[in-house]
């Protein structure tokens, strides 16, 4: 892994300001980026911001923070962001659609591109983006789930940095040694101990969780997050795509990492080496902290979040995860484990599972089976090239779509 090389042509380069681009600027990860980007005004320069359809709030981004593109993905949602550009006057060119986001990850002033659009749409303009040797801050799991080995090998060839966001991830990678290349773990590390705090339902009787709401299920007890990745906690999906992830990143195989339930969410991940060493990283749960350590890495930089005090802490819990009680990670072992085009087939499968529950059409136990439907009824491909995983994709979205529909349908009918 080698350090990109881009030429900044603005007249600050030589002072060492830093151009950004944020994918997803509007939701969790972008605005916490910002918050730090904002106290680091001298070393970095916020070069894109770019949103799906929430005009208002990348509208006021963009009065606030002055980027110099603005991206909306939603094409109508650019002509209404365009119009109110205009009419406030800033300098602040939008662009719409995957071409635009293209454009700005790969832009040649962009150094730092910050991979924090959530699903499947973030993965195109984030390849681009390692294809172009960015520094890659990756908050989206979804691009390694779905074709993690692409993204290693065109990071390896293109020079290009993938650096993990999410706070996990991010802690094994301060854990790891010196000189630690991406998608290659060292002979000496032994296992990783992915954390995790075990969501709303932890301790929730099994029985309740067929009547479990959205709103319940997004009531994360340590994190602010959005809808999708709040569900994909209270399942425990997240924690099964960062297992994937995590294999990718740090070329472990799937029996190699084991999930940990932490509920203080104090310890992010751990490490553990041939000869015992257990190495874990503690912070108070706040992004901010894996955003200021990826943004500046090797280096680090204030990131205004509270300094840990382990006198408040009084003690610190670790179970394992009851996989009768959250089959969604039984089912991403499993497709960890079979490899191919089968984890984007569970990725595309849940994102239609969870957007199905939000909406109310089935219930929260509704979504592994989604899932496992899924999973045993579309073959998957050894093949991983990108034009293979985005058509099982394709194919992954349609089968769940239409049982999601057909269970509601025998469901009104009186059959379950």
């Amino acid at each position: 892994m080698t350090t990109p090389k881009n030429n900044f042509t603005d007249e600050r380069a030589n002072h060492g300001v830093r151009g950004v681009t944020i994918l997803g600027s509007t939701g969790s990860i972008g605005i916490n980026t910002l918050d730090v980007l904002a106290r680091h005004s001298d070393r970095y320069r916020i070069m894109a911001l770019t949103a799906n359809t929430q005009v208002e709030r990348l509208f006021e981004q963009c009065q606030k923070y002055l980027p110099p593109k603005a991206v909306m993905l939603d094409p109508h949602s650019a002509i209404r962001l365009k119009e109110k550009v205009r009419k406030s006057g800033i300098a602040v060119e939008v662009l719409s659609g995957i071409e635009g986001l293209n454009t700005v990850a790969t832009h040649l002033r962009t150094h730092i591109v910050v991979a924090a659009i959530v699903g499947a749409a973030g993965l195109i303009p984030t390849l681009a983006a390692v294809r172009a040797k960015k520094r890659v801050l990756l908050a989206n799991k979804e691009p390694l789930v779905m074709s993690g080995h692409i993204f290693i090998n065109e990071a390896r060839a293109s020079g290009a940095e993938l650096i993990p966001v999410d706070s996990e991830h991010n802690a094994i990678f301060q854990c790891m040694p010196i000189g630690y290349t991406t998608g290659a773990a060292p002979a000496t590390v032994k296992r990783i101990f992915l954390t995790c705090s075990g969501g709303p339902f932890r301790t929730f009787p099994t029985e309740a969780l067929v009547s479990v709401t959205p709103e319940q299920a997004c009531a994360h007890p340590k994190w602010v997050m959005g809808p999708k990745i709040s569900v994909d906690s209270a399942t425990l999906m997240n924690k099964g795509l960062e297992l994937i992830e995590a294999c990718w990143l740090f070329g472990v195989t799937p029996d190699q990492v084991e999930i940990v339930i932490h509920p203080q969410s104090v310890v992010h991940s751990m490490v553990e080496y041939v000869d015992g060493s257990v190495l874990a990283q503690l912070s108070n749960p706040d992004m901010r902290t894996p955003i200021a350590h990826a943004l500046a890495w090797p280096e680090r930089i204030e990131s205004g979040v509270k300094s840990l005090d382990p006198f408040e802490l009084a003690r610190l819990d670790f179970e394992r995860p009851d996989l009768n009680r959250f089959p969604c990670l039984r089912l991403a072992y499993e497709a960890a484990r079979a490899g191919g085009t089968t984890p984007a087939i569970l990725n595309a499968a849940n994102e239609v599972a969870v957007q199905a529950f939000l909406d109310r059409r089935i219930g929260f136990t509704d979504i592994p089976r989604v899932i496992e439907y899924t999973l045993k009824n579309l073959p998957a491909n050894r093949d991983n090239q990108l034009g293979t995983v985005l058509s099982d994709d394709v194919h992954a979205r349609e089968m769940a779509g239409k049982y999601v529909t057909e269970r509601l349908s025998h469901m009104s009918q009186g059959v379950t």
